[in-house]
């Protein structure tokens, strides 16, 4: 330890001595950004401005002609389900993807409009039965239709059913893709976008699932907590407001507490995302930074050298001290 200290010490000193006699390199930021490709090679701009999406890519992968980024099949997916299962050679999904959604879809449609209109025959019933009673003074002599609530919850468990159904569609193009590595960034980023915390567990990462579905719970239990008291202090604030007031609180105070859980309201949706588009991030970073490695061991250099002159490699030119405008200085390295 004693012998390297000296070493430094020497290193310095002599670099001072030598660096005033030529002390003027040049640091220029064009040397950040100064191109050294061919005029003719679009291959580093090509790569650094990847496009996020390319019809060019997404057809030639359906064709089979070339290989389809999992980021360009989902974003198509989602537009036109089954292009997973068609790029994946999986053909036979497809009916059952269409079906399964068009059945499912079609049917709850049908009973969500019988209970629409069942809906609409009773509010229809209630209005000739207000101004008939209005008019005449008595009773309206009829019974009032039926609501076919049964009819709604079927048709809405069935859309529900459809929602699944093309999630699954989903869900099972990205399970299929093959890719070039493990973890996939691209695959673990999708995984938590259809179910937040499933690209985690795809990263080996378990211990953070508990941790992200407690955030969003809470979140979500908030947010109906305080949708529910908002709700409630406005029915309170236009009972306080109305001609026939019979709040037990004052106007003021009630619209004191709407606007402050509608506050909390908000908060909480923000925090939701937040946590949802939270998960999806660290999902992708962490799928990316599977391979980074850090050695326990540290170490750290520092020798003399030479600083060539901005244009030493442009002209070839030999870099000398005397004449040439370099300059002695030091480099300092770390390695990890």
């Amino acid at each position: 330890m004693h012998n390297r200290l000296i070493k430094y010490i020497v290193v310095i000193l002599s670099t001072i001595v030598l660096g005033t006699i030529e002390a003027d390199a040049q640091f220029r930021e064009e040397a950040f950004s100064q191109n050294y490709n061919e005029p003719g090679d679009t291959t580093a701009l090509a790569d650094s401005t990847d496009q996020l999406f390319s019809f060019k890519e997404l057809f030639g992968g359906l064709a089979h002609k070339n290989e389809m980024r999992i980021g360009t099949m989902f974003a198509s997916s989602i537009i036109l389900p089954g292009t997973a299962q068609i790029y994946n050679k999986q053909y036979w999904k497809l009916p059952i993807i269409y079906g399964s959604i068009g059945a499912l879809a079609g049917t709850g449609g049908y009973y969500l409009h019988q209970y629409n209109r069942t809906q609409k025959a009773y509010d229809s019933f209630i209005e000739q039965k207000n101004t008939f009673e209005n008019e005449n003074g008595f009773a309206y002599p009829f019974t009032a239709p039926e609501i076919n609530s049964k009819a709604k919850t079927t048709g809405t468990l069935l859309m529900i059913g459809a929602g699944l159904a093309y999630w699954g569609s989903l869900m099972d193009g990205a399970i299929n893709y093959h890719p070039d590595r493990h973890p996939h960034p691209g695959r673990s980023t999708i995984y938590s976008i259809l179910l937040p915390g499933l690209g985690q567990i795809y990263n080996g990462e378990l211990f953070k699932v508990p941790i992200y579905w407690g955030c969003l719970m809470g979140s979500v239990h908030f947010y109906l907590t305080n949708s529910t008291n908002y709700q409630r202090f406005r029915r309170i604030y236009m009972e306080a407001t109305s001609d026939n007031n019979q709040s037990p609180i004052s106007a003021e105070t009630a619209k004191w507490y709407r606007d402050e859980y509608r506050r909390y309201r908000d908060y909480s949706v923000v925090a939701i995302v937040g946590f949802y588009l939270l998960q999806v991030i660290d999902a992708n970073v962490f799928a990316y930074m599977q391979d980074f490695e850090v050695s326990d061991e540290i170490t750290m250099n520092i020798e003399p050298a030479v600083i060539a002159p901005n244009s030493a490699y442009a002209i070839n030119a030999p870099a000398t001290i005397h004449g040439g405008q370099a300059t002695v200085g030091l480099r300092l390295g770390f390695r990890f």
